[in-house]
């Protein structure tokens, strides 16, 4: 497991080293949610909380191996439930090339899972189509 060295138990806070203050008063939802998720330990996140924090790019050294576990645990079931997280799956795929070259095994890890899966959205599969082209020479 790509998780296995990171300690759930802590928060992203905690992790980093790095403690945010309030949210402005004036902050709107997502704001005061990614503020507030940054602060609960890694294993009580949802599949929810971790794609709205790895869509804002928020502790990426830590959620995406986390995401990526369950991406590939999940991908068996996709064939017999006709159901895959196509939100994290997306969140994921369409961060930045320049993140996912300073992490090629990840990279590879996040093909080899999406290998796994069948009949999947057209919407993801352009986001599969775009994160292969932009990284073709790594994977």
């Amino acid at each position: 497991m790509l998780s296995n060295l990171i300690d759930k138990e802590k928060s992203i806070e905690d992790l980093e080293g790095d403690r945010w203050p309030e949210p402005p008063a004036d902050s709107t939802n997502l704001v005061r949610s990614v503020y507030e998720l940054r602060r609960r330990p890694i294993k009580n996140l949802s599949v929810e909380d971790m794609r709205r924090l790895i869509g804002q790019d928020v502790g990426l050294k830590w959620l995406l191996p986390v995401a990526l576990d369950f991406l590939r645990d999940t991908a068996p079931d996709e064939a017999v439930t006709g159901w895959y997280d196509d939100d994290l799956l997306s969140a994921v795929l369409t961060r930045k090339d320049s993140l996912w070259r300073s992490v090629p095994d990840l990279a590879r890890h996040l093909n080899e899972t999406v290998d796994m899966l069948t009949g999947v959205s057209d919407y993801i599969q352009r986001h599969v189509d775009n994160f292969r082209a932009s990284l073709s020479d790594l994977l």
